[in-house]
């Protein structure tokens, strides 16, 4: 069966089940390890772009930083899902994926 012939729903299942033979055979942490680095080297050149703290002190800002970037994103959530929520209430449905968003901006 082609990919062109799967739904989106048929699509995530796939996707879903190679994740989780994917994860019989390995470990998470240790397939997921190359992409935290990477993550958290982000973090770290914003912290101290001129290698001047000490690594421990670097390494705490940028997890302090990590956790500010997650909570960011944690209340933008709460808000667009107050947004949903208030705008169901009062027109009864959701929106569609390619409704009511400025023009330019991603679905």
């Amino acid at each position: 069966m082609s990919s062109e012939s799967l739904t989106p729903q048929e699509r995530v299942l796939r996707a879903r089940l190679a994740a989780q033979v994917r994860w019989a055979k390995q470990d998470p942490r240790e397939g997921t390890k190359k992409a935290r680095d990477a993550f958290l080297a982000t973090f770290l050149r914003q912290v101290d772009p001129d290698l001047v703290l000490t690594e421990e002190e670097r390494l705490r800002r940028a997890r302090s930083l990590r956790r500010a970037h997650f909570t960011k994103m944690a209340l933008a959530s709460a808000r667009s899902r107050r947004r949903t929520a208030s705008r169901v209430a009062s027109t009864g449905r959701h929106l569609r994926h390619d409704e009511g968003r400025p023009a330019g901006r991603p679905s």
